[in-house]
């Protein structure tokens, strides 16, 4: 999974970038606010993102509430990273819309464990997206039958618009999503393909 380091000082950059690649991510860097909101603007941006709270240009917490007025289906994992440790530093940064909180120095261990929990919950996003795709593109293509159908008593053909009596097939067919394959039930069959020749034939 690809994870976005957004880190101003060279030597913190470099050790998540180590730790990360390390354990599989793919890593995307950057140093400074800007650059972090273009890469998690960008259409195949990363799911996951570490970000400082203090960089050039846009500090961390601007770059979460930013990336929240942006409507998708999909949010970007947003992580905080700071030595900002107060319990009102963590309020304001989960507030700005960052869904966890790491101190300086990052515990190495820590760090892993917060990152696995926020891929759980992109991966969990990931599926559910794919499953409402799904039934939107299944409830596109399902015509309903609803109301009461009058149909005739005798030779069960259905009235539909206009006054136009249909077969139950014609009708079904133009206002279901199915289709019908014809055969003959076993009461049919003895009925009328095995029924003796009439004098007259």
């Amino acid at each position: 999974m690809k994870v976005l380091v957004a880190e101003d000082n060279l030597s913190s950059r470099r050790a998540l970038e180590a730790h990360l690649a390390h354990w599989g991510y793919d890593v995307v860097s950057t140093s400074d606010g800007g650059q972090a909101l273009e890469a998690l603007q960008a259409a195949d941006a990363p799911k996951l993102a570490l970000l400082d709270w203090m960089m050039p240009g846009l500090d961390g917490p601007e770059v979460c509430r930013r990336l929240r007025t942006r409507p998708t289906d999909e949010p970007p994992y947003l992580i905080l990273v700071t030595a900002r440790g107060s319990r009102e530093d963590v309020v304001t940064g989960l507030e700005s819309g960052a869904d966890d909180y790491l101190t300086k120095p990052v515990d190495r261990g820590e760090l892993r464990a917060r990152l696995q929990a926020g891929r759980r919950v992109v991966e969990l996003q990931q599926s559910l997206s794919a499953r409402v795709q799904d039934l939107e593109r299944a409830l596109s293509r399902v015509k309903q039958l609803q109301g009461l159908l009058p149909i005739c008593c005798y030779c069960k053909k259905i009235r539909g618009g206009q006054n136009y009596w249909l077969q139950v097939e014609s009708y079904i067919t133009a206002h279901a999503d199915v289709q019908f394959s014809h055969g003959i039930c076993p009461e049919c069959y003895a009925e009328v393909m095995q029924s003796p020749l009439s004098p007259e034939s």
